[in-house]
């Protein structure tokens, strides 16, 4: 943590004992519901971001929500849902 004499600095992008920026955890947990293995997104961070993120690390980050989506996928189920199909055609005439 960088210091000054009066210990009054707070740094502005990534904040004082922070180990990862913010918006990680969110695209990893992103690309993780949309079917990407560790190894994927490891590689995606690499080739986008230019950022190196291990699998271990992805795996940590989905680990935090995996009970919770196992409970999502297992909720009772409403009997009937309500579903509406607009279809419309536009002609010049």
């Amino acid at each position: 943590v960088p210091r000054d004499r009066d210990g009054t600095f707070e740094p502005q992008i990534v904040k004082k004992r922070q180990r990862r920026l913010t918006g990680v955890d969110e695209i990893v947990l992103s690309l993780y519901a949309k079917g990407l293995t560790t190894g994927e997104i490891s590689a995606h961070f690499a080739e986008i971001y230019g950022a190196s993120v291990s699998k271990e690390t992805v795996s940590r980050i989905t680990d935090k929500v995996i009970a919770e989506m196992q409970e999502w996928s297992a909720r009772p189920l409403d009997e009937i849902y309500v579903a509406v199909f607009i279809d419309a055609i536009v002609v010049k005439v």
